[in-house]
């Protein structure tokens, strides 16, 4: 896309600060009707991936005038960070500054002051978030009013930001399959390119460390001064490496325990028995791994729910040699194959990871099911027909998919006719389509 394209791809889109929130064909919310504030989130959860962040600043912009909205993401492990509004401000927002905001802002209990943001200091508001099985979120509206907002306000902005904390954890949790794909070999490159600069700039800052302390130099004060600042340095660097860490691993052992505590509502009310051994506590693996293990668990044993004469399942995650594997094994007729787990979308989730799927049935005795993920890293498969295709675009394609004409998917957007032509025209000649139906049916066959 030339800068022509782009400033008209992007003229829908509001700004977010004071003098621009509310102003371009979003609408602004009466933050004191209920339909209306639901009508707000409702927009924002509509968003489509990548867009969230864009969308809630915008909705917020009048109620909170800010520059930039930032967001620092545990669900997200190729991309924690994202940023919306003045992208000259956005472009300088760095991972660790949210990272040392996010160690400081307590969860439902929203902070407003000066902190450093895209290098120097400024005022933000900053919004902590935590779902029940997630690693949290963190949400900074940058270049906010001096002015202490009304408790309602926060609390306003705390519960929108709940909300999109809970759809963002949904979404982790069921993950299209070529979005795990992509995530996975993006999550693999980005922790050996953390772990390089992690090396490099301890090696930087211990050799500072060494020639400082030398008894030669002079100037004592000046390297105390300098000593200290290097040491501080060191420990920011740890606690960065820490939290990235965190952010593209978790605990085997907790993940499964919240495997295990989805399923027990499935069998609340039934006479089935779960059985449960649980992996060593003490290995880490992907995030995404992790919940892809949780999706192919919870599909398998609703799979197996649906026969007869079911009265107990076993559960077993276990590692062996460079896999993960997840057993689960009924008490059934014996009749389960890999056609019956096809609906539940078990071998696309696992294929998407490079793993496999081994359906293991003995009439009269029961079925066996082990899906094996690889741990290693992944090679990132080819883009899928959308992949060039930016959120406002994939926004109005599947408005199209469902049939609508410019003048409704307008409305439905709150952009005008021409801009949705604008698009519609960028969206065929960036899928080859010859037409509007040609183009529906490439993103039904992406899964739009």
């Amino acid at each position: 896309m030339d800068h022509a394209e782009e400033s008209a791809a992007h003229a829908e889109e509001p700004a977010a600060g004071p003098e621009g929130a509310g102003t371009g064909r979003v609408p602004v919310p009466d933050w004191t009707d209920p339909a209306a504030v639901l009508a707000a989130a409702t927009r924002v959860l509509r968003a489509p991936l990548g867009g969230t962040l864009g969308r809630l600043s915008s909705e917020l912009g009048a109620l909170v005038p800010h520059r930039a909205a930032a967001a620092l993401s545990g669900y997200c492990a190729h991309s924690p960070l994202k940023t919306a509004g003045d992208r000259e401000l956005a472009a300088r927002v760095t991972g660790s500054e949210l990272g040392r905001l996010a160690a400081t802002v307590p969860v439902d209990r929203p902070w407003q002051g000066a902190a450093q943001l895209a290098g120097e200091e400024r005022r933000v508001l900053a919004v902590a978030s935590r779902e029940a099985g997630g690693a949290g979120a963190l949400l900074v509206l940058a270049e906010v009013s001096g002015e202490p907002l009304p408790a309602p306000v926060l609390r306003l902005v705390q519960r929108l930001w709940d909300l999109v904390t809970a759809r963002e954890l949904g979404r982790a949790l069921a993950p299209e399959p070529a979005q795990l794909g992509r995530s996975r070999a993006a999550a693999s490159e980005r922790g050996r390119v953390m772990a390089e600069l992690a090396a490099a700039h301890s090696a930087t800052l211990t050799g500072l460390l060494t020639t400082l302390r030398a008894p030669a130099l002079g100037d004592g004060q000046a390297r105390a001064a300098a000593t200290e600042l290097a040491l501080s340095a060191l420990l920011a660097l740890r606690s960065y490496a820490e939290w990235d860490r965190g952010l593209s691993e978790e605990s085997l052992g907790e993940a499964f325990a919240r495997s295990a505590a989805e399923l027990r509502p499935l069998l609340r009310f039934g006479n089935v028995r779960l059985e449960l051994r649980a992996p060593e506590p003490d290995r880490t693996v992907p995030s995404d791994l992790a919940h892809t293990a949780g999706a192919a668990t919870r599909a398998t044993v609703l799979a197996m729910l649906e026969q007869d004469g079911v009265r107990r399942l076993r559960l077993r995650w276990h590692t062996a040699a460079d896999r993960l594997r997840v057993v689960v094994r009924d008490d059934g007729p014996g009749t389960l194959d890999a056609d019956s787990l096809g609906a539940h979308r078990v071998g696309e989730l696992l294929d998407a990871l490079g793993g496999t799927l081994t359906v293991d049935a003995e009439p009269g005795w029961g079925t066996t099911v082990t899906a094996a993920l690889p741990l290693g890293p992944l090679t990132a498969p080819a883009p899928g027909p959308l992949a060039e295709l930016h959120p406002r675009e994939l926004e109005v394609l599947g408005l199209l998919t469902r049939g609508l004409r410019n003048r409704a998917i307008a409305a439905e957007l709150h952009i005008s006719e021409s801009t949705v032509k604008f698009h519609v025209a960028n969206i065929l000649g960036k899928l080859g389509a010859a037409s509007r139906g040609e183009a529906a049916a490439l993103a039904r066959e992406a899964g739009v």
